[in-house]
């Protein structure tokens, strides 16, 4: 297939930003950047309150998004318009058999349907640029399926996360075989709702991006994990740390290379023009 270029993202450097939102600079030659953390705030649209104190961080948080809840279309849009980055958060079966809700992935699904319901999900979302798995503990384990979905996400296209709900995930593997840009989570914030857990797990997430020069922490829009990152989010900058969007944290790790290269893309213009709304 030919790729036509897209111009997506800025170089690593002018996509990351220290926690008070002032412009980094590239580092000099031969300096390394420092180390720099992605938050993943996955289950939006469902709360409101929490959503919107989310979008009013000033930092570079990436927000994923649940298709079709009550509230995912103008919290996107709001989110957008604050300079967030916006993921759809793909409700994937999982091995607990628990419900998936509108815009669900099952297994029992022939590629057809998983084409389709993925890509009305994908529309729903203004502003999209990227997808991370919701649950998916079964889906993500079953390589034919990861295959279909990478198959449509090469297309638009948008980058994957692996949230990795289970280690035997095939997810990214998948998505690097489709020529998908893709990543994985590297610290769950708030799988234990307390504001001590928490502190554990941030910490743990600072330490990993210190050790490997950057990493990827997942939370969700608990109010203990809201009230957690306004709180110290802006103490990072006079400990070195600084934060980024996903596409600013993959293009860190690829010597601020573009994430789409050459790529015909033959929806995602009408993604990035935000038109979408919840059915």
């Amino acid at each position: 297939m030919s790729r036509t270029c897209r111009a997506l993202l800025a170089p690593a450097l002018l996509c990351i930003a220290p926690v008070l939102a002032t412009p980094i600079q590239a580092a000099p030659r031969g300096e390394q950047p420092p180390p720099t953390i992605a938050i993943i705030i996955d289950d939006m649209g469902h709360d409101k309150v929490q959503g919107e104190r989310l979008i009013q961080l000033s930092q570079p948080i990436t927000l994923a998004f649940l298709p079709f809840r009550p509230h995912t279309t103008s919290l996107a849009r709001d989110a957008h318009a604050n300079g967030k980055e916006i993921m759809l958060h793909a409700p994937m079966a999982n091995t607990h058999h628990i419900g998936l809700g509108a815009g669900g992935l099952d297994a029992s699904m022939d590629e057809r349907a998983t084409t389709m319901s993925l890509r009305h999900s994908l529309q729903s979302i203004p502003y999209v640029q990227g997808v991370n798995n919701h649950m998916g503990s079964l889906l993500t384990q079953n390589r034919q399926h990861m295959d279909w979905v990478m198959k449509e996400l090469f297309h638009y296209p948008l980058y994957f996360v692996d949230s990795r709900t289970i280690a035997g995930t095939v997810a990214a593997k998948s998505a690097s075989d489709h020529d998908v840009p893709n990543m994985s989570r590297d610290v769950f914030l708030d799988n234990e709702q307390t504001e001590e857990a928490v502190d554990r797990q941030f910490k743990l997430l600072v330490e990993t991006a210190k050790r490997n020069g950057t990493a990827i922490g997942i939370g969700h829009p608990h109010k203990v994990t809201v009230d957690y990152l306004v709180k110290h989010l802006p103490e990072l900058d006079a400990q070195g740390i600084a934060v980024a969007t996903v596409s600013g944290l993959w293009a860190m790790r690829h010597n601020n290379a573009p994430m789409f290269v050459d790529v015909k893309q033959p929806v995602q213009t009408s993604l990035a023009k935000g038109r979408a709304s919840d059915n």
